[in-house]
Order: structure tokens, then sequence, then C-alpha cells
């Protein structure tokens, strides 16, 4: 499963692109605000800290509008993917731009139905907001399992990207339900290394060695 980090700070992700672990970025314009500085600028800066996709958002909600945003924020850099919205609108959007040649990102997804005409409309990735349907009481990973069903079945290419996840239980859960890829908060990306086991192991090896009286190899 690909890994992407869900921020659009552009230290943090280059911090975390040198570990060769983090396969893309998603951003959507509540991140892109929050970092600050000047919108095209921060993604160009993300876009070339890292070699795998980014998704950039439009803010217009007609699909002729949409088209252009998009068609705008890929002349920023040959990676981004445009994050268009899972309406109608959006859709007609997505198709439009995958027939010219530019990738995007249904977001905002919350069932099959949705999964199913996004792959319709020739969209790269779908983003299923587990952790929002979660918070209704709804099932966020079986929904990954379904579209993943779905998506087998008809041999559909567009990848399924989890997103809104909460917790490393997500991650996991989102790898065995045949998620393509996860956008998560950098926080999580540094907690997935983090175990007490492995804390405690590491510190009784490097005791033993010290007490050896051996220092370096």
């Amino acid at each position: 499963m690909q890994i992407f980090l869900d921020t659009a700070e552009p230290a943090l992700i280059a911090g975390h692109a040198r570990t060769g672990l983090v396969d893309g970025v998603t951003t959507n314009p509540s991140l892109v605000a929050k970092a600050g500085g000047d919108f095209f600028e921060g993604l160009q800066t993300i876009c070339a800290a890292i070699d795998g996709p980014v998704s950039a958002e439009v803010v217009a909600t007609d699909a002729v509008t949409m088209i252009a945003e998009g068609k705008k924020l890929r002349t920023l850099a040959d990676n981004i993917v445009v994050k268009l919205p899972l309406t109608l609108e959006g859709l007609k959007a997505c198709a439009a731009l995958a027939e010219d040649g530019h990738p995007s990102n249904i977001t905002l997804c919350f069932s099959v139905n949705q999964a199913l005409l996004a792959a319709k409309a020739g969209a790269a990735f779908v983003s299923p907001f587990i952790g929002r349907l979660d918070d209704i009481g709804e099932d966020g990973l079986g929904l990954i399992q379904r579209i993943r069903t779905v998506y087998d079945d008809y041999g559909f290419g567009t990848q399924i990207l989890a997103a809104s996840i909460r917790s490393l239980e997500h991650i996991e859960g989102s790898a065995l339900a045949g998620a393509d890829c996860a956008t998560i908060p950098p926080s999580l990306f540094e907690a997935m290394v983090q175990h007490d086991l492995t804390d405690k192991g590491l510190a009784a090896f490097l005791s033993d060695w010290k007490a050896s009286g051996r220092e370096g190899l």
C-alpha cells in the first residue's frame, strides 16, 4: 500500500520524503491556507520535494470552472493530480480532464455507488473518507472492502486512496481491506514505526553490548 502524507507543510514533507517511505501527498484548501504563504508557490515547493503524486484541489463548484482550475494547477508541476469533489459537476470535470490526459483524485467519497461513478468518469484516484463514516456510526473500513470488490470485479484501474484516517488501526485496516494508498497525517506516519517492545528490545541489546566493554563495531 502506498503511503501519502496529508499535509501542505513543505518542511515536513521534505523531511519525511527523505526516508524513501512516502509515495505522495494530498492537500486541500484548508491545509494550504493553514500552511500560509502563496498558494501556487507552496504547491510547487511540495511537488519539488517528492516525486510521487501531489493532490491539489479546485475551489470551483461548476464543471467548466473546475476544468479551467484543474488545467491551471497542472501547469505547476508534472506530478500534480487535480482533486475534485464527488458531485455530478466534479465527475463531468474529471471525465473532461482525463480525456486530455490530466489525472484526478475524486474526493469526499462515502458510498460504493459514488466510487463506481468516479471510476466510470476515469478518476486516477478515489478517496473514501473512512473516519467521517465512523463518526456517524457507519463502517469506514467496510466501505474500502466493498469498493475493492467492485473495482476488481469490473477491472477498474482507479486507485482506492483511503482518507480521513484517524488512527494506526485505520492504516492497518486500510491495508488489509485492499486500499491502494492511504493518506495520513505526518504524526501518524511517525507513529507507524513505534512499538513498546521494539524500544525495550533495542534498549536490552544496547545494554548487553555496553556491558561487554565494546564501543563501536
